[in-house]
């Protein structure tokens, strides 16, 4: 019989074998990536003491600049693999606040093979030679010598075996599509964990950006951290073959430590990006590891120090870096399109991600004008930095929608409407400027217009969340469905935890006459995990794919439960009306033109319900002289079917314009 390999060893019900990578038990095997395995063989030249995340780092990522984090995730990927159970350990047990420690009695097996006697089986020889809870000093060294060995080969495999599933496919789109049956034998040969393959199979190339930690000792610093992340995770959304979850989900496991498995999985990415952010006045030290997410192991990892004027530069560096590390042949125009809109003045940066971070935590007006001040210091210091001016024209169109009133919201509409122009002059290929500007085209109802900018954003970041979401939306209201839907689809697979997300996807649905699918996707968004979505406002046309289905008596119960909501007087005059509570009805129509007078299309799909066509028609009309923006909605909604037929309705079509 062949000898054993004289490190081979015994971990509780595990036999191990380092020098083939495999555990096994059972007679099942388990083949392990390198790290894994040394983390095994550390843990097991200690066994029965505890091993602190320090020493752990120091034997088993020596050499390779990483965080705590790669301690915790791996920890967490060998748990699964062993079976392993936190709470009730059998193998590793955590020490609160000091490290881990190996609990399952370890067993250095003899180099050769002792033949068995008839009245003995080689079960009951492996158990007669020593059980112990703890190895012996000559068995730890060897041990030892053995994880020592390891190190030298494990960056560059683990490099080869991480990343081997990502070759599945070269397409990245289909999250909710089946994996075939010749992928999934591609992916069990390719990955060294039969987990990998069996239970999670991410779209290849896919990748999510965690929120950089700050550790600049400031709390005041976390807009820096906040913004140099979103800015590398768009400037990685600009790679061509990259899927990257879009910002809303990845920034929803922001103040806590999740597993990385567990980002993944609810992201349904195979790696995931992050880091620590350290400011200092004149200098910044960002440290990336990327880690792949179905094992747990990191690919990747470096630390830049660089001066505040060369984060433009920094975020390329970690972008080529990141496409490298997952195999991603970049073209040579790949640096332009990173850095497109950017600024190398480090004060216009600051400023710039200071007027981000306003924008994107706000509640109230001030909130909205401290960011349009910002982003014009930016604009002031840069004058030609074209993402400062797309942030200020998205913050001036939510002013002048939601804040101002008519007299300044028609100036402050042409305001967004500028800088959305000198945007798209200033960098031609950045995708946000065609967005903004074509978002202000739409609500000034020049269709045409906004219709071209829309594809010139599609065919520039096809990988943007933001711009699949509001493109697919608009073309459905254009009548342009499948290609629309097909957008507000991938948005929903980039942004999964993003209720806004599900909610456009709802819209698109119910006018492409599709209110079940749209109903589907209400649920979706209704039951999104509250620890995980971070939506800030409760939507008004909830209601809406349950009223198309004829449905009244849910769309009333959805109604009357968030009658904080403006929208659900308009709601409750439609389904009294169908539910014969006229009088009711009646009430609540006589609400919503006290709260909102002007909202005329609200009044005419209101009365076109109701049967009431001169009224209704009038009310469109009046709505076509003042320009309302709802009636971007007029050409596919279905509450305004009733009117379709009639020559004024048909009128009020030709006046907007409506592309073919």
């Amino acid at each position: 019989m062949k000898s054993r390999d004289p490190s081979v060893i015994e971990i509780g019900a595990w036999r191990v074998d380092p020098a083939l990578d495999e555990i096994s038990k059972d007679g099942e095997t388990t083949k392990l990536e390198p790290k894994m395995m040394q983390l095994l063989l550390c843990l097991a030249a200690h066994a029965g003491e505890v091993v602190s995340v320090e020493q752990l780092l120091d034997e088993v990522w020596k050499d390779v600049v990483v965080t705590p984090d790669s301690v915790y995730h791996a920890i967490a990927a060998l748990r699964r693999v062993l079976g392993d159970d936190s709470k009730n350990p059998t193998y590793i047990a955590n020490v609160m606040r000091r490290g881990y420690r190996l609990i399952a009695p370890v067993v250095q097996l003899g180099q050769a093979e002792t033949p068995a006697s008839p009245s003995q089986s080689p079960h009951s020889v492996a158990e007669s030679q020593a059980v112990t809870p703890t190895v012996e000093a000559p068995q730890s060294q060897s041990i030892r010598k053995l994880t020592s060995r390891r190190l030298e080969i494990a960056i560059s495999a683990v490099l080869t075996v991480a990343l081997a599933y990502f070759l599945i496919d070269k397409f990245w789109v289909k999250k909710h599509s089946s994996t075939t049956q010749s992928a999934a034998s591609v992916a069990q040969t390719a990955s060294t964990t039969p987990i990998t393959a069996a239970a999670f199979t991410p779209p290849p190339h896919s990748i999510a950006v965690l929120p950089f930690v700050n550790m600049s000792g400031d709390k005041e610093q976390e807009y820096f951290s906040e913004g140099l992340t979103e800015e590398l995770l768009n400037s990685l959304s600009r790679i061509n073959d990259l899927q990257v979850a879009a910002r809303t989900s990845s920034f929803s496991f922001q103040g806590e430590h999740p597993d990385i498995s567990t980002v993944a999985h609810k992201l349904n990415v195979g790696a995931v990006l992050e880091g620590s952010v350290r400011r200092s006045a004149h200098t910044v030290r960002v440290t990336a590891q990327l880690i792949n997410g179905v094992t747990g192991f990191q690919v990747w990892s470096q630390t830049y120090d660089r001066n505040l004027g060369d984060m433009l530069q920094l975020q390329t560096e970690i972008a080529n870096a990141v496409a490298s590390a997952l195999k991603i042949t970049l073209l040579g125009d790949a640096d332009a399109k990173i850095e497109v809109g950017g600024t190398r003045n480090p004060t216009a940066f600051d400023a710039y991600l200071k007027g981000s971070h306003a924008y994107r935590i706000y509640h109230e007006e001030k909130d909205l004008r401290a960011a349009i001040t910002a982003y014009t210091d930016a604009i002031q210091l840069d004058p030609n930095y074209a993402l400062a001016f797309v942030g200020r024209s998205r913050a001036f169109d939510e002013l002048a929608s939601w804040w101002a009133d008519d007299k300044e919201a028609v100036e402050v509409y042409a305001k967004a409407r500028a800088d959305a122009r000198r945007a798209v002059a200033l960098a031609p290929n950045l995708g946000e400027a065609h967005l903004v500007l074509a978002n202000s085209l739409a609500e000034q109802l020049d269709f045409t217009g906004a219709s071209a900018e829309y594809e010139r954003a599609m065919a520039l970041a096809p990988g943007n969340a933001l711009v699949l979401r509001d493109y697919g939306l608009f073309s459905v209201l254009m009548g342009r469905t499948e290609q629309g839907l097909s957008a507000s689809r991938r948005a929903v697979l980039l942004d999964p935890l993003n209720r806004a997300a599900h909610l456009d996807l709802m819209d698109a649905l119910v006018s492409a006459r599709r209110p079940g699918e749209a109903v589907s996707a209400l649920h979706d968004a209704l039951t999104l995990d509250r620890a995980f979505s971070v939506d800030q406002w409760v939507r008004a046309d909830q209601w809406v794919p349950y009223y198309v289905l004829g449905d009244y008596e849910s769309a009333r119960e959805m109604c009357e439960s968030n009658l904080q909501n403006s929208g659900s007087h308009m709601c409750l005059a439609l389904v009294y009306d169908k539910l014969g509570r006229h009088a009711d009805a009646e009430a609540e129509l006589t609400k919503c033109k006290s709260e909102n007078p002007d909202d005329w299309v609200t009044f005419a799909v209101i009365y076109a319900q109701w049967g009431d066509t001169a009224k209704a028609l009038s009310f469109l009309e009046l709505a076509l002289r003042k320009r309302h923006v709802a009636l971007e909605y007029l050409k596919t909604f279905p509450l305004v079917d009733p009117l379709r037929k009639e020559p004024r309705f048909q009128a009020v079509e030709r006046a907007l314009k409506f592309p073919n």
